[in-house]
C-alpha cells in the first residue's frame, strides 16, 4: 500500500543523499498548494527509515543480536534492519520487540518482520500496552553479556510508547502528569526531563539493564537540538538532569504533583550517569533529523528556480504566536519579492489549552499565520507534522491560500474565535483545507513552509 508522504522502498544499506528534484512537482505560480504538497512530500521522503540505515551494519556479535525500540518510527526502522540484515548476513541470528503508534504497526505499511515482534499502544497518552512492552524489554535484555549486541530503534513518541512507572508511581499518575504537560505550553525538553525521573526504562535505564552487552542507539530525531537524551525520553542514554530538575519542572507550571510523584523526585538517586562504566562501549547515531528534511524542499524548491530561506530547524514557542510572527515575516518581505519566495521552517511548537476545541500545534500555528496575514495577496502556507498526524486527530496539518480569507468569511469561520478554543482543526474542516495522509511512519516533527509569490500589476 502507497499514499502520499510515504517513501517507497528503498535500497538496503544506503547512505542518505540529498533528493532528486521530483520532475512532477507542478510549478508554484501555476498551482501553490499542489506545489506545496509535493514539497511536503519530498521533504517526508528524504527522511523515511528506508533509505536511512548507515552504510555500514555492525558485525554479528559472538553472542546474541537483540533489536528492541520505540516509537512512531519503530516499526519501519525494524523492517528496513531486518531486510538488511537478511540480505547481508542471513546466517546472523537476529531476534527482538519494538513498539509504536496504534496504526503504525506492520499492517499495510511494508514494515512487516519475521524475526522482530512489533507490538503497538497508545500515544499521546501511554496506556496498558505502554507499560507491558516496557516490561517485556527490560526482561528481554536482562542478562546479556559482554559477547551480545543490542541495537536499539528510537523514535519520536518513544515516551509515550514504553511507559513503565518508577517504583511507588501508578500508570494513572503518570497518564494525569503527561496530560497536565502537554496542555501546559512547556517545552518538549521539559516534558521529557519530567518524563526521564518518573521511569523504570527512560533516562538511560534500558541500557543500564542491558550492560554489560554493548548498546547501539540508531535516532530518528524529533525534538530541536536533536540531543539524543532527549529524544524518546533517551530509553538508552543517560543524562546530566536530576530528580530536582523534574521536581521544579512540575512546580513552574503550577503541575499537581501527587504525594508518591513529590517523594520519588525529592529523594530518587538512582538515574543512571553518562560516566557509568557500562556506558563505554556504547555508540549512537542520529539517522535522521528536521534539518535533513528541509533541505531535501530547500533542494527540491531551488531546482524549480524558488527564492529559499530557513528560519531555522528548533523553532519552539507557543504555535499560534509563531504563526503571527511568521506572517509578519511574510509580509514584511511581499514587496521585495522578484520570484517566488519560500520560508522553510522546522522544530516543535507548544500549545497552551485553554479550550476544549480539536486541534495540534501545526494547524493552531497556521491559524496564527491565517490571522497575521488577512487574505494577502500572493501568500500561501502549510504546516504538517511529518509522522502524519498532529497532536491526536486525523490530520497531518493544513494549507491555505489568500483566498481562503473571503471563504472563510462567507462560512462564518472567524479565526480569532476559533485560536480563543483551540479549535483550530474544526476551522481547516470548514474551509475544507486539512491535509490527511495517514502514518508515514517516520517523524521528523515539524515541517512549515510559506510561499510568497511575486506581485502581479
Amino acid at each position: 500500500m502507497s499514499h502520499p508522504f510515504v517513501a517507497e522502498e528503498c535500497p538496503m544499506i544506503a547512505i542518505p543523499s540529498p533528493p532528486s528534484p521530483d520532475p512532477a512537482l507542478p510549478a508554484p505560480l501555476k498551482d501553490a498548494s499542489s506545489w506545496l504538497r509535493g514539497l511536503a512530500e519530498c521533504a517526508v521522503r528524504a527522511v523515511h527509515p528506508d533509505s536511512l540505515l548507515p552504510g555500514v551494519l555492525p558485525a554479528p556479535p559472538a553472542g546474541r543480536t537483540l533489536v528492541v525500540g520505540a516509537g512512531k518510527a519503530a516499526a519501519a526502522m525494524a523492517a528496513t534492519l531486518e531486510r538488511a540484515w537478511q540480505f547481508h548476513q542471513p546466517e546472523a541470528p537476529l531476534e527482538g520487540l519494538v513498539v509504536t503508534r496504534y496504526g503504525h504497526g506492520p499492517q499495510g505499511q511494508g514494515a512487516e518482520c519475521r524475526h522482530i515482534e512489533v507490538m503497538e499502544a497508545a500515544h499521546p497518552m501511554p496506556d496498558g500496552l505502554s507499560e507491558q512492552a516496557a516490561r517485556r524489554m527490560l526482561v528481554a535484555v536482562a542478562g546479556l553479556s559482554e559477547d551480545d549486541l543490542v541495537i536499539a530503534l528510537i523514535s519520536g513518541g518513544g515516551s509515550a510508547l514504553v511507559s513503565l512507572p518508577a517504583p511507588g508511581i501508578s500508570l494513572a499518575e503518570k497518564q494525569a502528569l503527561n496530560r497536565a504537560l502537554l496542555h501546559s505550553g512547556a517545552p518538549i525538553c521539559e516534558i521529557n526531563t519530567v518524563r526521564r525521573h518518573l521511569s523504570a526504562i527512560k533516562g538511560g535505564r534500558l541500557a543500564a539493564a542491558a550492560h554489560p552487552a554493548r548498546v547501539l542507539t540508531w535516532l530518528i530525531s524529533d525534538v530541536p537540538g536533536d540531543e539524543p537524551s532527549l529524544i524518546a525520553s533517551g530509553p538508552t542514554r543517560a543524562d546530566a538532569s536530576t530528580p530536582s530538575d523534574a521536581l521544579a519542572i512540575l512546580e513552574r507550571y503550577g503541575i499537581e504533583i501527587p504525594t508518591g510523584v513529590r517523594e520519588h523526585l525529592a529523594g530518587s538517586g538512582d538515574a543512571p550517569r553518562a560516566t557509568d562504566a557500562g556506558f563505554a562501549r556504547d555508540e549512537v547515531a542520529v539517522l535522521a533529523r528536521a534539518s535533513d528534511a528541509l533541505e531535501a524542499a530547500r533542494a527540491a524548491a531551488e531546482a524549480e528556480g524558488v527564492e529559499v530561506r530557513l528560519l531555522g530547524d528548533d523553532l519552539e514557542g507557543e504555535a499560534r504566536e509563531l504563526g503571527r510572527a511568521q506572517g509578519r515575516l511574510a509580509l514584511s518581505l511581499r514587496d521585495g519579492v522578484q520570484r517566488p519566495l519560500l520560508l522553510l521552517s522546522g522544530g516543535e511548537t507548544s500549545v497552551t489549552v485553554r479550550g476544549d476545541g480539536r486541534g495540534g500545534r501545526n494547524v493552531e500555528y497556521l491559524l496564527g499565520l491565517f490571522d497575521a496575514l488577512r487574505g494577502a495577496a500572493g501568500i500561501h502556507a502549510l504546516a504538517i507534522d511529518t509522522d502524519g498526524i498532529d497532536g491526536s486527530e486525523d490530520n497531518a496539518g493544513a494549507l491555505f491560500g489568500p483566498e481562503d480569507w473571503t471563504r472563510a468569511g462567507q462560512l462564518g469561520l472567524d479565526p480569532v474565535d476559533y485560536l480563543s478554543r483551540n479549535d483550530a482543526y474544526t476551522f481547516f474542516q470548514g474551509l475544507e483545507r486539512l491535509i490527511v495522509t495517514g502514518p508515514t511512519c517516520t517523524n521528523v516533527n515539524d515541517f512549515r513552509a510559506i510561499l510568497v509569490l511575486p506581485r502581479t500589476p
